[in-house]
């Protein structure tokens, strides 16, 4: 270990001396010595010196206690104290130059050791505490999350840069005053909670209300003392506008789920009593045709078939305005990311999953796979497979409670995406008519969920199908063509 490198700056020339001996023969290396507290400063630097020896009292315009404070500024360098003058003045001017002990003139070479290893060591381990500081604050000050730290009386110590941002009041204003001055927060009371508890809101210095959350710890010292409070709270604005977001898109699917079952339904009614309606109106007009021959028979059967024509030409309406509305409820095409539009559905049906126990695999996915689509009515698609597959695993518990959803790109042009689950599975010859309007193999159920989905995909130009899965279970899988760019 090198020996540590010490400056002596001692006005005396016969102390100086005496010092310089001394620390020689305790293995100390002299860094240089002078008797001018004005070239102290430089000296030190210069000389790179570890330590400083320094009587108090100096001739000229600059006392000890002033050089030590010049070399503590620029330096860095612990200083000691070299006195023949104890009295509480002396003692109280020299202290404001913070040094590192005091040393009593006269003294011996265990004094002297004994004051030079102390303020080496304190020196060390001061500089070590400024280090460990200086990588706390930047730690804090980088973090995203606000934080303040507070005293045991109450008032704040220290604000990072985060929390400056949020309550808009800046740290060194902030300090020395009350918690409450600065972070004033209370219950929202707006009604929109992103939990079950209350959320809470704060009111920044102008006047902003912002929704946060908080946590907080004491601060515990060596004795066990609580010494304060560390307080951290982060902007739940972002995530409160992304719940908004959500909801509206899960109402947005319920109220396309409406539709779409109502065009649905519209296009099976108009399907079934078109040509018994059509039939109804060209009997009638053929009565109405014949009674109003020359001759016609039964004058009072006019009326009735007057009636008959009326009744089929307005029912004959009816079906043509739902039919109607079956045909605007067509896709709106767009290029549609289908490995975001899975994951925003596992989302919104993360609820679902843990009520059922249900486990979901996402992927694997083709890359950058775009297609040509309704993004609302894909999502739908996704929906009524995703729900199917739960209820289908929730019935059978030994299944393992696994839903998987992949694609891949399986033909030129064209996506296949694939819902899997580990239910029970379907017998073939219901699989045939899985897709059938009205079928269904559950217990309450109007078997519209799968026809909907095979009119939307058909509707993109695609197909869908249903096949076991291995070892148990159903894949149920559609095809997508891909945008051309």
């Amino acid at each position: 270990m090198t020996p540590a490198r010490i400056l002596i700056v001692e006005d005396d020339f016969v102390v100086a001396r005496d010092l310089r001996n001394q620390l020689q023969r305790l293995g100390y290396q002299i860094a240089g010595s002078t008797p001018r507290g004005e070239d102290a400063a430089e000296l030190a630097r210069s000389s790179r010196a570890d330590l400083v020896l320094a009587d108090i009292r100096l001739e000229g315009r600059m006392d000890g206690t002033a050089a030590a404070r010049e070399i503590r500024r620029h330096c860095d360098i612990p200083v000691v104290f070299l006195t023949a003058y104890a009295d509480d003045e002396t003692l109280q001017r020299a202290s404001l130059a913070d040094p590192q002990g005091y040393l009593l003139k006269p003294f011996d070479e265990s004094q002297l050791r004994t004051a030079v290893e102390i303020a080496l060591h304190k020196h060390a381990f001061d500089r070590q505490l400024r280090a460990s500081e200086s990588r706390f604050a930047a730690t804090l000050a980088s973090i995203g999350d606000a934080v303040i730290s507070i005293g045991s009386d109450g008032r704040i110590a220290y604000m990072n840069p985060s929390a400056e941002c949020l309550t808009g009041v800046p740290a060194a204003q902030a300090e020395g005053r009350a918690l409450g001055e600065v972070y004033r927060v209370g219950e929202d009371d707006t009604g929109v909670s992103l939990h079950a508890e209350p959320s809470l809101v704060l009111t920044d210095a102008g006047g902003r209300v912002i929704p946060i959350e908080q946590s907080a710890s004491p601060l515990i010292d060596a004795r066990g003392q609580v010494t304060g409070t560390v307080l951290v709270f982060r902007d739940l604005s972002a995530r409160r506008a992304m719940e908004i977001a959500l909801r509206q898109a899960q109402a947005e699917l319920s109220r396309a789920s409406g539709l779409l079952t109502m065009a649905e339904f519209a296009a099976c009614v108009a399907h079934e009593i078109s040509q018994p309606l059509a039939a109804i109106v060209t009997n009638a007009s053929a009565g109405l045709n014949w009674l109003r021959r020359p001759e016609p028979v039964l004058a009072e059967v006019e009326q009735v078939l007057t009636s008959v024509h009326a009744e089929g030409t307005r029912a004959a309406g009816v079906v043509r305005g739902l039919h109607a509305i079956a045909r605007k409820s067509g896709p709106e095409l767009a290029a549609v990311d289908m490995k975001a539009a899975v994951e925003d559905v596992a989302l919104m049906i993360r609820d679902d999953l843990k009520r059922h126990q249900v486990r979901i695999q996402l992927g694997p996915f083709a890359e950058a796979a775009r297609v040509l689509g309704d993004r609302i009515q894909l999502q739908q698609v996704l929906m009524n497979l995703f729900r199917n597959g739960i209820e289908a695993i929730s019935e059978n518990a030994d299944a393992g409670g696994l839903l998987t959803v992949r694609s891949a790109l399986r033909a030129p042009g064209e996506l296949t995406v694939s819902v899997s689950d580990s239910g029970a599975g379907i017998a073939q010859d219901h699989a045939e008519r899985l897709f059938e309007a009205f079928f269904t193999t559950k217990k309450s159920g109007m078997g519209m969920g799968l026809a909907i989905c095979r009119s939307i995909v058909e509707a993109h130009q695609g197909r869908i199908w249903a096949e076991p899965n291995a070892p148990r279970g159903t894949v149920i899988s559609f095809t997508l063509p891909l945008t051309a760019t």
